[in-house]
């Protein structure tokens, strides 16, 4: 589910290098009909989702009957959901991939999950389901499948604190005056990962980490304050967890996303990966610094909701998406994304045991109060 994003050809990779064991039955995107025709050449998927039905003519055309092919946000549920498959990777980004996330949740299957915000928004409807439906939600976010790798060395309740890596983004070294300005070309350029726009900028404002705590609140049923955030600058170590000896163990490696992906796909086993190794003899030092919410208050934010749950979670993910997309359009500056984003959600009153509807609803309230912040 989104195979033309970042994750999605990261994802295609690992199962070409895995051999004939693992079959693509189904590829799904939003508007790249493009690069989806192309990948359906390749794969032979049985079936295939255009999101956008603005493209369904001209992608109709293309594959000219080889495929089935399903169309709108209706297709993604279809396909999520499909019986022909075992192994589902959610790497549709934002809220949008949600749908999809809960139906192969509610089809029992393993999922994949690179979409971080099915857990952020509806970490409390979709954990419970998955117990419900014997479904296995896998971290692919490398900061998440180093943790969940580290915690094979002990108990669930042996851990005493997560910490998860953060590379600082673009502007680790500047002050708060100069981020306000940042332009959407800073805001782009990443230290160390390659990603798409919108986790770039995310990861520019630490608003993907502040995400990425709450999905761990979630994914690994801990407390937000056994979760500590640190800046580690050279992105090798990738997350880290302290056990109650005093014991840490870290996953290290390159970063690059097609090693978290394999691990989920071949859990619980390991085969010969594709993504480049580590070569010790040019690493000189590992850097960490404590993260500094002073600069990035969305971190502060990520630990409320955490702590928070409930609708709280939705409100963080659909404003923050809304004040990106406004970034993006050149309607505000950057310093603006996190600030609107409080301001959103400090007008919420969370409740705190919502179904999926109310969720939903959140969401949808969410940007429309980033909207009218912005009308002049």
């Amino acid at each position: 589910m989104g195979s033309t994003g970042s994750i999605g050809t990261s994802a295609l990779e690992v199962v070409r290098s895995l051999g004939s064991d693992y079959v693509i039955a189904g590829l799904a995107a939003n508007q790249r009909w493009r690069e989806l025709a192309v990948q359906c050449c390749e794969h032979c998927p049985t079936a295939v989702a255009i999101a956008d039905p603005e493209h369904a003519d001209a992608m109709r055309a293309e594959i000219n009957g080889t495929v089935e092919m399903l169309v709108g946000p209706d297709g993604l549920v279809e396909l999520a959901g499909r019986s022909d498959t075992d192994f589902v990777v959610a790497a549709i980004v934002g809220a949008a991939g949600l749908a999809s996330t809960i139906a192969a949740v509610q089809a029992g299957k393993q999922v994949g999950l690179a979409n971080k915000e099915a857990l952020v928004v509806a970490g409390s409807f979709l954990v419970p389901l998955a117990e419900k439906n014997g479904a296995v939600l896998l971290p692919i976010d490398s900061e998440h499948s180093a943790v969940f790798q580290a915690m094979a060395a002990g108990k669930r309740a042996e851990v005493r604190k997560i910490y998860l890596t953060a590379s600082g983004g673009p502007f680790r070294t500047w002050s708060a005056e100069q981020m306000a300005g940042a332009t959407l070309e800073d805001a782009l350029k990443h230290p160390t990962w390659s990603m798409g726009p919108k986790i770039t900028i995310d990861s520019a404002t630490m608003m993907n980490k502040a995400l990425e705590i709450i999905e761990a609140r979630w994914l690994f049923g801990v407390d937000a304050g056994s979760i500590e955030v640190l800046v580690h600058p050279e992105s090798i170590i990738h997350s880290m967890v302290e056990f109650c000896d005093g014991s840490v163990i870290a996953q290290l490696g390159t970063p690059d996303m097609k090693t978290p992906i394999q691990y989920a796909l071949t859990h619980p086993h390991r085969k010969e990966g594709c993504a480049d190794k580590l070569d010790f003899s040019t690493i000189r030092r590992l850097n960490f610094e404590p993260a500094d919410m002073e600069r990035f208050p969305a971190l502060r934010m990520g630990y409320e909701v955490a702590r928070a749950g409930g609708t709280a979670g939705a409100v963080l993910n659909a404003a923050n998406e809304a004040a990106v997309e406004a970034f993006q359009q050149g309607r505000i500056p950057f310093g603006r994304i996190v600030e609107l984003t409080q301001c959103v959600l400090d007008r919420h009153v969370v409740q705190s045991a919502p179904d999926l509807e109310t969720l939903l609803q959140t969401d949808a309230w969410a940007r429309q109060e980033v909207n009218e912040c912005l009308m002049p």
